[in-house]
């Protein structure tokens, strides 16, 4: 039997410094955040790291906070990205680097277009698919 090595949750994510001293002023916040999945850690950080501006980083880490506090899980307004999506993002650099590039709405159509699809074979393809029209820079499906 083969071996799968998994790296910590820890290991995974990045959680940026700004959020991480918001956590930590914020008890409440900080035991919600733990109680997260990791891929709903994922779009918090990646909502947060999305934004242009600092202040608007700024925002949506007291955004995020405030969340957390009234039992949020996920970031509002914001597309959820399947575990499958990640996984084929990490096993194609060019994808992901453009995917990281996309701006939240280009990210909603994919999502959209890729969750379209019923049939989870039928999603396995389109995540494919997207992932291929990504690595070669389209932005949308």
């Amino acid at each position: 039997m083969k071996k799968i090595n998994r790296r910590s949750a820890r290991e995974e994510l990045q959680v940026p410094t700004d959020l991480r001293k918001a956590l930590a002023a914020a008890p409440i916040a900080k035991a919600q955040w733990q109680d997260l999945t990791p891929i709903a850690r994922k779009d918090f950080i990646s909502w947060i790291d999305s934004a242009k501006q600092s202040e608007t980083c700024r925002r949506r880490i007291e955004k995020a906070c405030s969340m957390l506090v009234a039992g949020k899980r996920r970031p509002c307004c914001y597309s959820i990205v399947s575990f499958n999506l990640y996984t084929a993002l990490a096993a194609s650099p060019l994808a992901k680097a453009q995917w990281r590039d996309l701006t939240a709405i280009e990210r909603r159509d994919f999502i959209s277009w890729m969750d379209s699809a019923k049939q989870p074979e039928a999603n396995k393809r389109r995540i494919e698919k997207a992932c291929a029209m990504l690595a070669v820079g389209r932005r949308r499906p």
